[in-house]
């Protein structure tokens, strides 16, 4: 299925790098949901663990989940900078 539709947006005359591009913009965007999802998850299993440490590990939580989203954007706009230019 995936295959098929390559093919056709390669014989439609889509270049190769444009098409690289939407899915690295997509997957760059899937995992940084990941990476954010998993960061909560822990640091929810961790506070649980140990109320007392709340904030510091919702602080490192914060830290590292603005560090996952700042490296998606970039990757985003590098994707689309490829897209567009």
């Amino acid at each position: 299925m995936l295959l098929s539709v390559l093919l056709q947006a390669a014989a439609a005359g889509v270049g190769l790098s444009k098409l690289g591009a939407a899915l690295g913009a997509g997957l760059a965007v899937i995992g940084a949901g990941i990476g954010i999802g998993k960061i909560g998850g822990s640091a929810m299993e961790g506070i649980a663990r140990q109320p007392g440490a709340s904030g510091d590990i919702r602080m490192n939580m914060i830290i590292a989940a603005a560090l996952v989203e700042g490296v998606a954007l970039l990757a985003l706009v590098v994707c689309l900078l490829v897209l567009f230019l």
